[in-house]
């Protein structure tokens, strides 16, 4: 557990969660394809200090300050996924639009920008313990007493700036159905 992985092993997730964890699209635009109305609650964002398993994935040392942003996204008023994004302060010119989201999803810029690069996805199960498990949890009280949070989380390239964004489903989640 904790342990993120290269690919999703099979059984290791329930299988409606499945399709989520995999989505290769923005996965904003599928959540907008399952609820009447999509939002975008941001919680925080401001310097902080980069998680241990997440500084080796935008090249920094384990205390090394980063500029980050937390949010939940909402679908017909409930939070189904919490969202965190970190990148070095060294690269606040690589991605001008960070600082500027407010409560706007970051995959509308991620996926329409020809100048961003995508890298692969990894999985993990976060246990309660996990720094950002404990976050979701205090910013979304449907995860109540949620042992494990299926997580993914993807590495962004623009130009020289490194941008890793992480995602916690939230038990809610699975009451999502395609809009008809």
């Amino acid at each position: 557990m904790n342990r993120w992985l290269a690919h999703l092993p099979p059984g290791s997730a329930p299988s409606l969660l499945r399709p989520w964890l995999l989505e290769p699209g923005s996965l904003t635009a599928r959540l907008q394809a399952h609820c009447r109305q999509f939002d975008v609650r941001l919680l925080r964002q401001s310097h902080g200090v980069c998680q241990p398993d997440q500084a080796g994935m935008i090249g920094l040392a384990r205390t090394a300050r980063v500029r980050e942003r937390e949010v939940l996204l909402c679908c017909d008023g409930e939070p189904v996924v919490y969202a965190h994004t970190v990148t070095p302060l060294s690269c606040a010119a690589d991605w001008p639009f960070f600082q500027r989201l407010g409560q706007r999803s970051l995959g509308t810029a991620l996926f329409f920008d020809p100048l961003i690069t995508r890298g692969c996805l990894q999985h993990a199960r976060l246990s309660a313990r996990h720094a950002l498990a404990r976050r979701a949890a205090a910013a979304a009280p449907a995860c109540g007493e949620q042992r494990v949070l299926h997580a993914r989380r993807c590495l962004y390239r623009r130009h020289r700036g490194l941008l890793l964004v992480t995602e916690l489903f939230l038990p809610t989640l699975a009451r999502l159905a395609p809009r008809r």
